[in-house]
């Protein structure tokens, strides 16, 4: 009552591979890579500094910013 041999193992896989078809064998890989991945982004910390900025700076683009302009409006939140 050992373990399996490499024998017993390639034998299962071959008939897996016949019961169910390599593309789908593909498609579940493939869901379960995307799913572990997703699980590994929604883990990260939502506080944490990300590397790369995700909108251009406005002073790359040439734009300008009035910041009297909310004081002179006179609204608070």
């Amino acid at each position: 009552m050992g373990g399996f041999s490499i024998w017993h193992w390639l034998v299962l896989l071959a008939i897996v591979a016949l019961v169910f078809g390599t593309k789908k064998i593909r498609n579940i890989g493939s869901d379960l890579g995307s799913a572990v991945k997703g699980f590994k982004e929604g883990m990260k910390d939502p506080n944490a500094k990300e590397t790369e900025p995700t909108e251009t700076p406005r002073v790359a683009t040439g734009e300008t910013i009035d910041v009297t302009a909310k004081e002179k409006s006179g609204t608070t939140h």
